[in-house]
């Protein structure tokens, strides 16, 4: 059955962009036929610790004798690396908080990039070579080229270093900008660019969603 790792980050549960946007996904991907199923984790909501030990950044194997990490620090670190290798599809809900991921993304991002595991080291290669990884970004201010902000966005870029460079995922974005359009004073003229980059992002991921579910059943 073709799975789907969902994430969300998004600390508004009500009005989050990135929630909305991660939820058109799924809900197309579950449509797209009744095999599919989905795992979601929400990171805010259910919020991982920081890696307790430093040597979680390695597989045992390169950990060294005098490592010994809390075995419950072992476990949840194991059932986040089990839910991402046996994903088809991971889809991940990234606002942009203060000009990078949430702390929580973080968190998610320092349990699953274990070199010799999911990134390539001694004789392992890259086991999600090739998986889809699907980004919804959601953004309270734009950053178009050519503009003072245009390399503001640190959340992004760094997704697509470790999902795409370091693990091989192959990286799709779908960002949606002046989320805060229709909230601050001096936005109000890009209030119709917010709510059609929302619409698109919309329909781009439904329509992604679709094409995904196709491919990884083909």
């Amino acid at each position: 059955m073709p799975s789907l790792l969902h994430l969300d980050s998004s600390a508004d549960p009500v009005d989050s962009r990135s929630r909305a946007v991660t939820a058109a996904f799924a809900a197309a991907w579950r449509d797209a036929d009744p095999a599919n199923t989905v795992v979601h984790r929400d990171l805010h909501r259910d919020p991982l610790p920081h890696l307790a030990d430093a040597s979680l950044h390695w597989p045992v194997a390169f950990r060294g004798e005098v490592a010994a990490p809390f075995r419950a620090a072992e476990r949840l670190q194991r059932e986040v690396l089990d839910e991402l290798l046996a994903a088809d599809v991971l889809l991940v809900g990234a606002p942009l908080y203060n000009y990078s991921l949430p702390s929580s993304l973080k968190a998610w991002v320092d349990h699953i990039h274990v070199p010799g595991v999911t990134a390539p080291f001694g004789d392992v290669d890259r086991p999600l070579a090739g998986r889809p990884a699907v980004v919804v970004s959601s953004r309270g201010g734009s950053y178009d080229e050519g503009t003072p902000t245009a390399d503001w966005d640190h959340g992004v870029p760094v997704l697509r270093i470790i999902l795409g460079e370091a693990l091989g995922m192959d990286v799709s974005v779908i960002a949606t900008n002046l989320t805060l359009a229709e909230r601050l004073p001096g936005l109000e003229e890009q209030i119709p660019r917010s709510r059609r980059e929302l619409a698109e992002a919309h329909e781009a991921a439904a329509a992604l969603a679709r094409t995904l579910s196709a491919s990884v059943r083909a």
